[in-house]
């Protein structure tokens, strides 16, 4: 990559940020939907992939898949075009099922067939909400862990009382990746990013998505989740000002000004979300950015402090030092070479 001025340098590309096809990206995820999916569960899936590619360049690729390809109705009445046919395509690396209500109705012996195909192949193969009924039906559960929605645990535990039930949000290991649904997806998206490409793209996905991030193990309580729709709207206009001025910080005067609420009260209700002030969370934003710059890009350091709102270069390697635990004259070594 060429040298660039902060100013020209394109990261993020808040724009157009990448949907390379299957093929032509690093991962390929399939996602095959069964009529009266749920359509957040499919968002909470692909949008994490989306902003890593963002961040991070073509990384993730999907495709949407129904049984016959043809349009699939979710649960909330919307119809959605898929590209192909389960039983016809290259699922690559990972095919996701999302499933909701009813979800054996219309699922066939073939489609069955199919799963286990693609895990004979060396697929990945996991599903979401209650879609682990199909994965199980299909003999692809055997001694696993399996997590799914909470409503369907007593169901799923009278038909297979063989297969272990885990209280977690999502499950992801080994061959085998089932979860709850709803937001139990963005969580799984971002641990296999941090997996992949280390915990801090992870950190700007789940960031950029206003999203506390619950680990794998984490079991759901509806008190600790902290996601955009239960945020304090105050917080939710502070976090969005902040990040439309990374590269110019403003001062948390200002930013309380601009989001309606005195520097107390928007400090209060940061600590009870985040457990960081304002000014912490702002200095932590700015930081992840310029971490980004030096990993990915050949930016000097100097560069990527004014590209983050530093104007004091020994007061940003001090900051840098104690988030990251090394100068950031390291990190731009890494990403030179």
């Amino acid at each position: 990559m060429s040298d660039v001025t902060p100013r020209d340098w394109p990261y993020p590309r808040p724009h157009q940020p990448p949907v390379p096809r299957p093929g032509e990206a690093a991962h390929t995820v399939s996602v095959w939907l069964v009529p009266r999916f749920s359509m957040l569960t499919l968002f909470c899936l692909l949008e994490p992939l989306r902003v890593a590619n963002r961040f991070g360049r073509e990384l993730f690729a999907w495709q949407l898949l129904s049984a016959d390809g043809g349009a699939v109705v979710a649960s909330n009445g919307v119809r959605i075009d898929v590209d192909a046919a389960l039983g016809e395509a290259d699922v690559g690396e990972l095919l996701m099922v999302i499933s909701s209500y009813e979800a054996e109705a219309e699922v066939t012996a073939a489609d069955h067939a199919a799963l286990r195909q693609a895990a004979a192949h060396g697929a990945r193969v996991g599903g979401l909400d209650t879609a682990p009924f199909i994965l199980a039906r299909a003999g692809l559960l055997e001694a696993q862990r399996v997590a799914l929605h909470w409503e369907s645990v007593p169901a799923f535990r009278e038909e297979f009382p063989h297969i272990a039930l885990s209280e977690a949000r999502f499950e992801f290991a080994g061959r085998r990746l089932t979860g709850s649904g709803g937001a139990a997806g963005i969580d799984m998206m971002l641990q296999w990013i941090e997996h992949d490409y280390g915990p801090a793209l992870a950190s700007a996905v789940a960031r950029q998505l206003v999203h506390q991030r619950v680990s794998e193990d984490e079991t759901w309580n509806a008190g600790s989740a902290r996601t955009l729709d239960n945020l304090p709207r105050p917080v939710v206009r502070a976090l969005a000002i902040m990040e439309a001025h990374l590269d110019q910080a403003l001062p948390i005067p200002e930013v309380c000004r601009l989001a309606g609420q005195s520097q107390r009260q928007l400090t209060r209700l940061f600590t009870e979300a985040f457990g960081e002030t304002p000014k912490q969370c702002y200095l932590g934003m700015r930081l992840d950015q310029a971490r980004r710059i030096l990993a990915d890009s050949r930016c000097r350091v100097t560069e990527a402090a004014l590209a983050s709102g530093f104007m004091q270069l020994a007061h940003f390697s001090r900051a840098y030092q104690a988030r990251f635990g090394e100068p950031p004259s390291r990190t731009a070594e890494r990403g030179s070479a």
